[in-house]
């Protein structure tokens, strides 16, 4: 069934890449709402992270780094979408298509191997970006967070997340052999990221070697850029560096995309 729903969603806009890749995104969009696991871990985890980090931030000695609990919740929410909303429900997904044979079907037809995996992705995708500016609206409205000060590093750091977040899906897929096991599979880079990359924890309340690891991890320059732009204290060089890390772990998430991503069941 999922096979034929993908199949007939492409065969009317196969004219161009924009779309094939449309057709394609509104066939998944139908299979993973039938996914009600998926679904609900992509729409409603993200939404109640906030509450529980949210009672932990009055606890910690937010003003002696220079934060506020809205500088740190707002980005951190983002994160949590990247993290539930895409990267997860991603990993499921290309999983879950590949061992249907979906993928497999897929191209044999006009469809290009980046333009499967781009229609797969937009659904979740597009529930990230619904879910950011759900939680950035809520976040002004309950701690008066106001508009960012630097809007094109906030800007820097979505785009470079929505590249590089469903890459890593696909290559956390690649090595599942079913979704339970992606989900699995998808557990230390989420748990990492959660204690690590600011979301929980600032780096600037962590001691500077543990801060400096952190610093290299995937998510951490999204979270940086976010809260450097809303605050507008972010300095060139620490702008610089985020930069690079996150355009190193987008080079990297694809590289890996191309050499291990599989397109057959893995039986």
């Amino acid at each position: 069934m999922s096979g034929t729903a993908v199949t007939t969603g492409t065969g009317t806009a196969g004219t161009t890449a924009a779309g094939r890749i449309r057709a394609l995104a509104r066939a998944e969009l139908t299979l993973l709402g039938r996914t009600r696991a998926t679904l609900a871990a992509a729409l409603f985890v993200p939404l109640v992270m906030p509450f529980t980090l949210r009672s932990t931030l009055d606890t910690m000695r937010l003003k002696d780094a220079g934060l506020t609990v809205g500088s740190v919740l707002l980005p951190s929410s983002i994160g949590f979408a990247l993290l539930f909303a895409v990267y997860g429900s991603l990993a499921s997904v290309y999983t879950a298509r590949r061992e249907e044979l979906v993928l497999k079907r897929l191209r044999t037809g006009e469809l290009r191997d980046l333009e499967i995996l781009a229609g797969a992705a937009l659904p979740s995708v597009a529930i990230g970006i619904a879910q950011c500016l759900v939680l950035t609206v809520a976040c002004r409205a309950a701690l008066g967070v106001g508009m960012p000060e630097k809007p094109q590093l906030v800007l820097l750091g979505l785009l470079s997340a929505f590249v590089t977040w469903p890459a890593l899906a696909a290559v956390t897929a690649s090595f599942s052999r079913s979704v339970e096991g992606a989900q699995v599979a998808a557990t230390p880079l989420t748990l990492l990221s959660l204690a690590g990359s600011g979301t929980f924890v600032p780096l600037e309340l962590l001691p500077d070697g543990m801060a400096r690891f952190c610093e290299l991890l995937p998510l951490t320059p999204v979270i940086t850029l976010i809260r450097g732009g809303w605050t507008g204290h972010l300095s060139a060089h620490d702008t610089l560096g985020a930069l690079a890390t996150a355009v190193a772990w987008t080079v990297i998430a694809v590289f890996a995309v191309r050499r291990w991503f599989r397109w057959e069941p893995r039986r």
